[in-house]
C-alpha cells in the first residue's frame, strides 16, 4: 500500500477511500494508516484524505476516538448508517454469545452484493425468524442501557468523525458520541427484525435519493419556527423521517439539543482564560515568597526556607495558594482529556508558558513538602514516587513545543530554576553521599560514587548554563552545603589515596 500511495502523491491532490460493512472498517483503518504516513512526511502542500463508509461496523475504543479529534482527523472520516441498519450498531451491544448468528448474517449479505440484481424486498424472509429476532432486540436491549448510562465511556467501542443518518427521507449528520449513540437506538427502536437485515442493502437507494432530498422544499406543519436553530432541529428530524406522531421524536429532538450545545471546545477555552486570570493573585503571592525568601539574611533560599519553616502563618498562606493552584491545573488536564478543549489546546503558546511557568515556580514546594512531611520514607523519593502526574503532562507540552535554539541562551541567573525536580536531585544527592560513607559493599558504594559523579556534573552544567535560580546557590541552601560536604569528601580521598591505592574502587571507608 506504501508503494501505490507513494506513487500517488505527486499525481494527486486527494484520495477518498470507501468500503461497506466490514469493508468499511478496512476503508478506516487504511485512511488512518495514510494519515498518519503523510503526518511523518510532512508533506505540503498536504494531500487530502476521505473515508467514506456505509453500514461499517465501530472501530476502535475512547482512546482512538481522543487522538484522532487532537490530530483533528475526524472531519476526515464520514460514516454513513442507514435508519434500520443493525450493522454499525452491533458492536455496541454483548455480542460474545451471539457470534454463530452474526456469521450466518454477515454469509447471507455477502450472498446478497454478490447478486445485486436480486429486489431487497422480501429478502430477510430468507434469514431464518429466530436469527433475526435475537440479533434485533439483543442488540436494541444493549444500545438502550448503554444510552441511560451517565458515561459513553462504559462502551468498549466509540464512533468518531461524522456520522450522517439516512432514510428515505433525507439524511442527518451527528458528531457528538453521545448523540450518535443516542439516534443509533432510536432509529433502530422503530424499525422491526426484517427492516434490520434489509436496510443494510439500501445504500444504493439512499445515496441515490439524498442529494435529491435536500434540494427539495422543505414545510412546516406547525409553521417557520422563530429561530433558525430550532428550523435547524425540525428540518433534522424530517430528515430522518421521525415525525411527531412518533413517540421517539421528543427523545430525537432532546438528543440533537444535546448534540448542538454539549461539548463547546472554543467556549470552554475562553472561560479557562478567565478563571487563569483569577488565580493569578495566587501565583503572585507565591512569586512575592520566593523574592522575600532570596532576599532573606538567613540566605537559605526559596526551596529550603518553605521546607524548614512550613509551619509558619506566611508559609501556610503559600501552601493554600499552591493547592488552589493544582486544583485548577488538575482540571484543565481533565477538561483536554475529556475533550472538553479545542484539538490543539496543548499547544497554544499562551497554555504551554503558563503552564511552564507554573511548574518551575510550584514544583520546588510540592518537593518541599514532600521531604519535609517525611513522605519519602514511606513511598520512595519524589521523582519516581510522589510526582504528580499534571507535572508529567505539563513536561510533554513543552517538550512538544518547538523552541528556537537562541532562547536558551542566558546572560544572567534564570528567575526560575529550570528543571522543576531538581531540588528532588539534591535530596536524593544527600542520602548517597550518607550511604557512601557507612557502605561496606565496594561495588555498591562504587555505585554510589558513580551517581554522586552524575549529579554534581549535571548541577555544574546548569549553573555555567545560568539555569538555576540564585536561590540554588545561596550560601546556606541545600545544595550549597551538600557541595561543601562533597568537596570536603573528595578531600578526605585525594589524602588517603596515596596510602590507600584501592580507595577510589570503594575498597576502603575513610
Amino acid at each position: 500500500m506504501l508503494m501505490q500511495m507513494a506513487d500517488l502523491m505527486g499525481k494527486v491532490k486527494s484520495i477518498v477511500i470507501t468500503g461497506q460493512c466490514i469493508g468499511g472498517t478496512t476503508a478506516s483503518l487504511s485512511a488512518l494508516f495514510l494519515l498518519c504516513h503523510l503526518l511523518s512526511l510532512s508533506v505540503y502542500p498536504p494531500m487530502s484524505v476521505l473515508c467514506i463508509t456505509f453500514g461499517s461496523p465501530l472501530l476502535g475504543n475512547e482512546a482512538l476516538h481522543r487522538s484522532i479529534r487532537r490530530q483533528r482527523w475526524g472531519e476526515n472520516f464520514c460514516h454513513v448508517v442507514s435508519k434500520h441498519d443493525i450493522m454499525p450498531r452491533l458492536l455496541l451491544a454483548e455480542i460474545v454469545n451471539h457470534i454463530p448468528h452474526i456469521q450466518a448474517l454477515l454469509q447471507f449479505w455477502h450472498c446478497y452484493m454478490a447478486s445485486p440484481h436480486l429486489p431487497v424486498a422480501g429478502l430477510s424472509s430468507q434469514v431464518s425468524n429466530d436469527l433475526k429476532h435475537i440479533l434485533f432486540h439483543s442488540v436494541l436491549k444493549d444500545l438502550e442501557l448503554l444510552t441511560q448510562a451517565d458515561d459513553p465511556s462504559e462502551s468498549l467501542f466509540w464512533p468518531f468523525g461524522s456520522y450522517v443518518f439516512c432514510c428515505q427521507e433525507g439524511a442527518i449528520c451527528v458528531e457528538n458520541v453521545a448523540s450518535v449513540m443516542k439516534m443509533m437506538h432510536l432509529m433502530m427502536a422503530t424499525g422491526s427484525p426484517n427492516q434490520s437485515i434489509e436496510d443494510h442493502l439500501k445504500y444504493g437507494d439512499y445515496v441515490a435519493k439524498v442529494s435529491r432530498q435536500f434540494l427539495q422544499a422543505r414545510n412546516f406543519e406547525e409553521g417557520i419556527p422563530d429561530s433558525s436553530y430550532e428550523a435547524g432541529v425540525a428540518l433534522a428530524l424530517q430528515s430522518s423521517h421521525l415525525t411527531d406522531k412518533e413517540p421517539v421524536v421528543v427523545m430525537a429532538k432532546e438528543c440533537l439539543q444535546m448534540a448542538q450545545h454539549s461539548d463547546k471546545p472554543n467556549l470552554n477555552a475562553a472561560n479557562l482564560a478567565i478563571k487563569l486570570s483569577k488565580i493569578v493573585p495566587y501565583r503572585a503571592e507565591i512569586e512575592w515568597y520566593k523574592a522575600c525568601c532570596d532576599e532573606a539574611d538567613d540566605q537559605m533560599g526559596y526551596y529550603d526556607s518553605f521546607k524548614l519553616t512550613g509551619a509558619s502563618r506566611r508559609e501556610g498562606r503559600v501552601n493554600i495558594n499552591r493547592h488552589r493552584l493544582a486544583q485548577f491545573w488538575n482540571s484543565v488536564i481533565h477538561m483536554l482529556e475529556s475533550n472538553k478543549l479545542p484539538h490543539d489546546f496543548d499547544r497554544r503558546g499562551k497554555w504551554v508558558n503558563a503552564s511552564h511557568f507554573y511548574k518551575l515556580l510550584v514544583e520546588p514546594l510540592d518537593i518541599a513538602d514532600y521531604y519535609r512531611t517525611g513522605m519519602h520514607r514511606e513511598r520512595g523519593h519524589y521523582i519516581e514516587h510522589g510526582r504528580e502526574r499534571r507535572y508529567e503532562v505539563f513536561d510533554k507540552w513543552w517538550r512538544e513545543k518547538s523552541v528556537p535554539e537562541e532562547e536558551n541562551k542566558r546572560s544572567k541567573f534564570a528567575s526560575l530554576t529550570q528543571d522543576s525536580c531538581f531540588w528532588a536531585r539534591v535530596e536524593e544527592a544527600k542520602e548517597w553521599l550518607d550511604n557512601v560513607r557507612s557502605e561496606r559493599d565496594a561495588t555498591k558504594r562504587q555505585q554510589l560514587w558513580h551517581k554522586i559523579d552524575n549529579f554534581e556534573a549535571y548541577a555544574r552544567q546548569l549553573i555555567n548554563n545560568k539555569e538555576v535560580s540564585k536561590d540554588v546557590l545561596a550560601k546556606n541552601s541545600s545544595f550549597s552545603r551538600w557541595m561543601e560536604e562533597w568537596k570536603e569528601m573528595k578531600s578526605q580521598v585525594q589524602q588517603i589515596t596515596p596510602l590507600f591505592p584501592g580507595f577510589v574502587d570503594g575498597k576502603v571507608v575513610p
